[in-house]
């Protein structure tokens, strides 16, 4: 199988090459999507048989950014309903549809795999760069040891973007990804890092985007913390809500590695 076999299944791969550039990265953003879905799909159940609706948004937010950055168009759309549906406490619409989305979640993840199983018979995989893990507040963060000098941290609980993010940077800047809002405080506070710059998501669980930014404030942080915001949503009121905080600037998911260092490199500068 090639990318004819994507194209064949409705993928969009022209929109998912021009965000990564190259087959490689492409191919091992579907592995990183396979090594995330089933958890993603466990939380999001467990969030709708709890009927905690804010919670069931932010595991059907990220599922939509997993598809849009892979090129699954129609399948973003059908997550988009649902996230929307979660935020609005629509509980109806949820229960209705709830199953027709995880049709949908498993097709996409059925192209995928078969992808690659064709993908790997043919194609050398390529060494991945060394990681290695360092404990910080008894949390594990991942630290890629090419270059310690400049640490940027990357906050996001989608190992699609996390791991995008690490390997665009990984000739720049070392990069510590933290999976939630809690982990990235610990991250913060541990005084280990010379943080140069903060990319945080919006949508995490546990404790949330807004929820780190009112901390920073409340804090004192931006004074030696740049922060800018990595987001898949993109409407007028939540840019504008993340704006009365002290950020530099916001960058909208999917994105290219060219946007991405150019916003992390306004952000490290933005106070010199």
């Amino acid at each position: 199988m090639d990318i004819e076999f994507l194209k064949q299944n409705g993928v969009d791969t022209d929109k998912a090459l021009a965000l990564f550039g190259d087959m490689d990265t492409y191919n091992e953003t579907f592995k990183d999507y396979l090594e995330g879905i089933e958890e993603k799909k466990a939380k999001l159940k467990m969030a709708k048989d709890n009927a905690n609706w804010s919670e069931y948004a932010i595991f059907a937010h990220s599922i939509k950014s997993d598809a849009r950055y892979l090129g699954f168009t129609d399948i973003a759309a059908i997550c988009l309903e649902h996230e929307m549906a979660g935020k609005e406490f629509n509980q109806h619409f949820i229960l209705k549809n709830y199953d027709n989305m995880l049709q949908a979640v498993d097709k996409m993840t059925d192209i995928v795999k078969r992808y690659l199983a064709g993908e790997k018979a043919s194609t050398e995989i390529k060494e991945e760069p060394k990681i290695e893990e360092v404990k910080s507040n008894d949390i594990k963060v991942e630290v890629n040891t090419s270059n310690l000098k400049d640490v940027v941290v990357v906050a996001d609980d989608s190992p699609i973007v996390s791991n995008f993010a690490s390997r665009a940077l990984n000739n720049l800047y070392a990069v510590i990804v933290a999976k939630d809002g809690a982990e990235l405080i610990n991250i913060i506070n541990s005084n280990q890092y010379n943080i140069k710059a903060l990319l945080l998501d919006l949508n995490m669980p546990n404790v949330g985007g807004f929820q780190v930014l009112e901390y920073l404030k409340n804090s004192n942080r931006y004074k030696n913390l740049p922060v800018s915001i990595i987001t898949g949503e993109d409407s007028k009121n939540m840019i504008d809500k993340a704006f009365t905080y002290n950020i530099v600037d916001v960058l909208v998911k999917p994105f290219s590695k060219d946007d991405l260092i150019r916003v992390l490199e306004k952000t490290i500068n933005f106070s010199k």
